[in-house]
C-alpha cells in the first residue's frame, strides 16, 4: 500500500483482511465438525464493506516502460500507411 492512499482505502483493506480472518475461523470450525456460520456471515459482510471501500482506489499511473517500443511501432505503421496511399 502506498502512503498516499486515502483513509477509506486503508480502512477497506483492513476490512478485507479481517474478513479473510473470519473466513479462516469458519473453515477451522468446519474442520472441527462444529461449523459456526456466524464467522461465515461476518466474513461475507466484512468482505463486502471492505471491497466497496477499497475499490475507490485510483489506478496506478502508467509506467511507460515500453514507450520507446510503442513509438517505433507507431512510426512503422505510419510509414506503411504512407506507402499504401501513394
Amino acid at each position: 500500500m502506498d502512503p498516499e492512499d486515502s483513509f477509506s482505502v486503508r480502512v477497506g483493506m483492513f476490512f478485507l483482511v479481517m474478513g479473510g480472518g473470519a473466513f479462516i475461523l469458519f473453515v477451522v470450525s468446519d474442520l472441527a465438525d462444529k461449523p459456526d456460520f456466524d464467522y461465515l456471515f461476518v466474513a461475507m459482510i466484512l468482505f463486502a464493506i471492505g471491497w466497496s471501500m477499497w475499490r475507490k482506489k485510483p489506478p496506478p499511473p502508467s509506467a511507460d516502460r515500453f514507450a520507446w517500443l510503442r513509438k517505433m511501432r507507431d512510426n512503422r505503421r505510419q510509414k506503411n500507411a504512407d506507402k499504401t496511399k501513394k
